[in-house]
């Protein structure tokens, strides 16, 4: 009778001792260095080669995450009672023949931004930028254009790709029959721009058969050629008219399938499970590239993004044991790095309502030169600063928002797809200051490996995006943008007014 009283006494004190955990306890208790690296060692392992979109490699890793959180106890996608959401893509292959020639001389750097099968021989006419005033008194119906990259305010390629929609609807309406582009890059730069866009291209499948037939009936091309120091654009000025030849032969569009991995974990709270935070992060990379100085051809993706998939998949182990009041839906994008694809996919044909999603907290990354610090692009811009900020605190880090708002990251990630429908939805990623040196030495190069890792800070970046989730999942006021934000106005229409407390 005594050991009875004593076992019943014992056994409620342990009741009272895990009730009395904090959720700082909690996290702790769940989130650990050898699981982390666990998940970072095997998605950014070679036999997986850069898990790009639509390749076996990529599937291995969707299969691998799908039964991580099987095994954690998460609900599957409740669309499909399995772990995935196809997205259906389309795969156009380049052309496998570009011939160029400027008067005598062939053009060997080039790429096709976008053509079918196309040939031309004639006139072409240098028009400075290709912008509106520098068609004026130029006759270029049936021609070729020549014009240099980007606008005079701003010549780099980034601008140069932003603009390219507009100079090519701006030629076309002048009568022009195709776009040639001088790029100023480097052999560095132009290598990157060669495996991006000289190669097999992804974006989603077309549901709209009279936008796939203006696809296959285009008759217009439009080419950048390399222009390494600005030479060529200068030559053009003085003799503007050339004689050019170009051949491209076809490029075809196939069906391609991947997925996004998706699970539930249902809230605690009779009213607020009917709200959802939704963890999302990436788990594609680019695959195999132009070999490094070792050699080394593999992109394996160890910081961008293993890291931000395997912060999701502390915060499923944790919510699967402790659950919040709110529900949480997990997504692991395919075809990130490819455009955004996996989440636009998944906006478009969300397994539930998107007004019961209330917060996406997204996880993204390009490296760190920091390890005092996570940077959370967008921390300001929603009411649930706070908690990201007191979470982070209590693992020994300092929170600060977007220190390279030139990058345009908010608008990089998958998140933005999210901010666009006026969901709320930052993107936690590893402490940095800039966008430089320890960051772009790793970012998108065959060098980010998990072996080179700070895994002692990566423990308690995880912690602190965990707690944060825990935080945001539990407060009684539903989380929104910021009065003034410029999403706030999607917000308010997807919500109905729902939850907005500004």
């Amino acid at each position: 009778m005594r050991k009875h009283i004593l076992f019943s006494i014992l056994s409620m004190a342990c009741i009272a001792t895990a009730f009395s955990q904090s959720d700082k306890e909690l996290v702790e208790q769940t989130v650990n260095r050898s699981t982390i690296e666990g998940h970072i060692y095997f998605l950014a392992d070679d036999l997986l080669k850069g898990r790009e979109t639509g390749t076996p490699e990529n599937k291995i890793a969707a299969s691998y995450l799908a039964n991580t959180l099987r095994s954690y106890g998460v609900k599957p996608n409740p669309a499909t009672g399995t772990y995935y959401q196809e997205v259906e893509l389309q795969k156009t292959t380049p052309p496998s023949r570009v011939v160029m020639k400027m008067g005598d001389k062939e053009v060997k750097n080039k790429l096709v931004m976008d053509a079918f099968k196309f040939n031309y021989k004639g006139a072409g006419l240098y028009v400075g930028y290709g912008m509106e005033d520098d068609y004026k008194g130029k006759n270029v119906n049936g021609k070729i254009v020549l014009m240099r990259g980007g606008s005079a305010e701003a010549g780099d390629m980034r601008s140069a790709y932003r603009m390219r929609r507009q100079k090519e609807e701006l030629a076309k309406s002048k009568g022009a029959v195709a776009v040639v582009e001088l790029i100023q890059a480097d052999a560095s730069m132009w290598g990157f721009l060669e495996h991006n866009f000289n190669s097999d291209r992804l974006e989603v499948r077309s549901d709209n058969k009279e936008e796939m037939m203006a696809k296959k009936g285009s008759d217009f091309a439009y080419l950048w050629v390399q222009d390494e120091y600005g030479t060529q654009g200068v030559d053009l000025e003085g003799q503007p008219s050339q004689n050019v030849e170009l051949q491209i032969s076809g490029k075809a569009i196939l069906p391609v399938s991947s997925n996004n991995v998706i699970g539930v974990v249902e809230g605690t709270d009779p009213e607020l499970k009917n709200e959802y935070i939704i963890y999302s992060a990436h788990y594609d990379h680019v695959g195999i590239g132009q070999p490094d100085e070792t050699g080394d051809e593999i992109y394996n993706g160890a910081r961008d993004n293993a890291v931000g998939t395997t912060t999701v998949l502390s915060m499923a182990q944790h919510l699967a044991k402790h659950p919040t009041k709110r529900s949480a839906l997990f997504i692991l994008f395919t075809g990130e790095e490819k455009g955004l694809l996996g989440s636009q996919y998944y906006v478009e044909h969300p397994v539930l309502p998107l007004e019961q999603m209330v917060y996406c907290f997204n996880s993204d990354n390009g490296g760190y030169n920091d390890t005092s610090l996570a940077t959370i692009i967008g921390l300001p811009r929603t009411t649930a600063q706070q908690h990201i900020s007191d979470a982070v605190a209590a693992f020994g880090l300092t929170a600060i928002d977007d220190p390279a708002p030139e990058q345009g990251l908010f608008d990089r990630s998958d998140n933005v797809n999210f901010a666009a429908k006026g969901i709320p939805a930052p993107t936690f990623s590893m402490g940095f200051r800039s966008f430089d040196g320890e960051v772009t030495k790793y970012y998108h190069q065959p060098g980010d490996e998990a072996d080179t890792m700070d895994y002692d800070y990566l423990e308690k970046f995880f912690r602190a995006y965990v707690l944060a989730g825990v935080k945001i999942g539990n407060d009684p006021q539903t989380p929104f943008w910021v009065s003034g934000d410029k999403y706030e106005q999607a917000g308010k229409e997807l919500y109905g007014m729902k939850g907005v407390k500004n």
